[in-house]
């Protein structure tokens, strides 16, 4: 049997492998810039590797105040099943809570924040210069008060470093700075399998942290391979369009062989900023079309759920067509009113107060992005989405609800902090052990994981590995899921999540969609699924419209969970496929179309907490009506756009 006919069989689920090969596909080239053996597996069909590309460690100064002490190379060595230790700390200042992943992942990132890199440093090494300074000292007390003296430098107009920790002339932090980037590339470096056998993938990163006005605007930054300039800061760069055209003009024109990407997380508390198009002050049409064109490329993806909270939709907000998504309020703050911003902005969205904007949800992102592209000639938000935990603990990965021990050291090591209100800002109930990435490449390795974001082939879950593949075309056929070529023909006659239609005139475009459930841990399956969703967003009168159309599956099936004791009953599936043809196609209008593929009800993170502390000891949210005690875990699959004209 030929090697392509192999790799298909590899990549159908069982039942529906193929009796015979049709014609390969042209096998894409993966460029390695860095030495390494090819990988053994490689398919030009993708394979689905799942991974965690937001995790912080003991170098991020939110998460060494909280007594965590996991380093980047621990973490990336839990990502590949390993052992670590959570605070509370012994006497030998090792962690006393074991933890350890049942499944390795493929791949991550350590995302510690690029501010402070330096300060952390200075105030924990003896040696250093600043190490005596007033600020270093409370820092060193740790909890809350250590990290809002350093983390609300982030949300000034003016913000200007520590200067007993750092002088104005630049000595000390920025030595220092250095030498922790290089120890985060190191570990990177050290954790990347470059063998054959491609077992793991490592990405060097960041994340830069601006917060105006306590409005989250952060992006993780990760680079495609080793050839990587300093970290850009919020003190360097205190705006997005900075922070693009820093790595713009110190990577990707830098002739090294650099590249780049950054993803914008947490636009739940962005207080209606992140996602608001804005260019400079009399800039001509051609200046906004470049500064379009720079956020398009620089930022194809967003992470869309993580431990903070779903980033999808929220029903009720202004400014938006169509009727209420009942599954918009999944992992939303508990507060009883939000106020809506409406066309404006608002602060202190870190605190999950003030005020909340349609443009905080992705659902509604991508609808601005439709109306940019018909007045400039370029959609700035054509995005993808990815989901991930955000963990504090370097715990990549992390994201079983019967499992879920906090997210940030000694802030939420407790069942009562967990169960709480939250402590620095909301969190406690709020939280959630987050979610994952999925990325569709031909193998696993820095580069074909790289260029599949680039061109958006992604999905993120809540959590499990539930695998979704997404195509859409004018000429696929209808008879698709029966099909044991639909993924070979899915690629020649459409394109797959995050690609762009091309429509003949006087045709609608249909899409397939095939998704598997999680597999399981050992002899613990995952849930069945319930329904597979398409969402399409389009602009009528120049305003956004979204509708929710099921195309598998049955969201009605019945389908629940004893939350006393987690067994979950009734109908589901092992696997959903459907195709489905817009009914409503109007060709001179454009569209975004995406997948939302749904689990049948289980329990939530607190239900297995609540359940295990003996009844008399239960604090009062376990048995609080408000608080929610299941979950619909789920996915998402970056959309497919139509652009009139493309």
């Amino acid at each position: 049997m030929s090697r392509h006919c192999s790799l298909r069989l590899l990549l159908l689920p069982v039942g529906l492998l193929a009796a015979s090969c049709a014609e390969p596909l042209a096998e894409p080239d993966v460029v390695y810039v860095e030495p390494r053996d090819p990988c053994a597996a490689h398919s030009p069909l993708r394979q689905a590797y799942f991974g965690d590309l937001h995790v912080h460690t003991s170098l991020s100064f939110d998460a060494y105040a909280f007594d965590v002490r996991v380093t980047p190379e621990q973490a990336y060595r839990f990502a590949q099943g390993e052992e670590i230790g959570l605070p509370p700390l012994d006497a030998m200042g090792q962690g006393t809570r074991k933890i350890r992943l049942g499944r390795p992942l493929d791949f991550a990132a350590v995302t510690d924040h690029s501010e402070f890199l330096g300060e952390v440093q200075a105030c924990i090494t003896p040696s250093a210069q600043g190490y005596g300074s007033l600020t270093c000292q409370r820092y060193r007390q740790g909890g809350n008060s250590a990290i809002t003296n350093l983390g609300f430098q982030l949300a000034l107009d003016n913000r200007q470093r520590f200067e007993d920790i750092c002088p104005p002339d630049g000595s000390g932090c920025a030595e220092l700075m250095s030498a922790t980037w290089s120890r985060l590339q190191a570990a990177a470096r050290s954790a990347y399998d470059k063998s054959a056998s491609c077992r793991f993938t490592s990405f060097v990163a960041y994340e830069y942290s601006s917060a105006p006005a306590l409005s989250t605007m952060h992006r993780n930054v990760i680079f495609r391979n080793d050839r990587v300039p300093l970290p850009v800061t919020n003190y360097e760069e205190p705006t997005p369009q900075g922070l693009w055209q820093a790595l713009d003009a110190a990577c990707r024109h830098a002739r090294t062989g650099c590249d780049v990407l950054a993803i914008p997380h947490n636009s739940n508390e962005s207080n209606g900023k992140m996602f608001r198009i804005e260019y400079p002050e009399g800039a001509s049409l051609d200046e906004q079309r470049k500064l379009a064109e720079l956020r398009r490329s620089m930022e194809p993806l967003f992470e869309v759920y993580q431990h903070k909270g779903d980033s999808e939709c929220r029903n009720g907000l202004s400014g938006v067509l169509g009727a209420p998504d009942e599954q918009c309020g999944f992992e939303k703050t508990l507060r009883k009113t939000v106020p809506d911003c409406g066309e404006g902005t608002g602060s202190s969205g870190v605190a999950r107060t003030g005020c909340v904007s349609r443009r905080d949800f992705v659902r509604n992102a991508l609808a601005e992005g439709l109306k940019e592209q018909q007045r400039l000639g370029v959609n700035p938000l054509q995005l993808g989405l990815i989901a991930s935990t955000d963990t504090h603990n370097g715990s990549p990965g992390y994201v079983d609800e019967s499992r879920f021990v906090g997210h940030r050291g000694l802030d939420d090591d407790t069942p009562d902090k967990q169960l709480g209100p939250g402590g620095i800002t909301i969190g406690g109930m709020e939280f959630s052990p987050g979610g994952l990435v999925g990325v569709w490449a031909e193998e696993n390795s820095r580069p074909a994981l790289f260029d599949a974001m680039k061109r958006r082939e992604t999905f993120g879950t809540s959590g499990p590995r539930i695998t979704v593949r997404f195509f859409g075309g004018a000429d696929l056929p209808s008879g698709l899921c029966s099909d044991p070529s639909l993924v070979e023909t899915g690629y020649q006659l459409g394109v797959p999540m995050g690609g762009t239609l091309s429509v003949p005139s006087g045709k609608a475009p249909r899409f397939v969609v095939q998704a598997f459930r999680d597999p399981g841990e050992g002899a613990q399956r995952g849930t069945p699924l319930q329904v597979v969703q398409i969402v399409k967003g389009t602009l009528v009168g120049g305003v956004a419209q979204t509708t929710v159309f099921d195309v598998a599956g049955d969201r009605k099936n019945g389908a629940s969970v004893d939350v006393a004791t987690c067994v979950r009953s009734g109908e589901g599936a092992d696997s959903l496929c459907g195709t489905w043809t817009d009914p409503s196609f109007d060709p001179s209008q454009p569209a975004f179309y995406y997948v939302r593929v749904l689990e049948n009800p289980s329990c939530r993170w607190n239900s297995y907490l609540c359940n295990a502390l003996p009844v008399g000891s239960r604090p009062a949210p376990c048995s609080d009506p408000d608080v929610p005690r299941t979950i619909q875990e789920r996915a998402w699959a970056s959309p497919i756009y139509y652009i009139p004209g493309s």
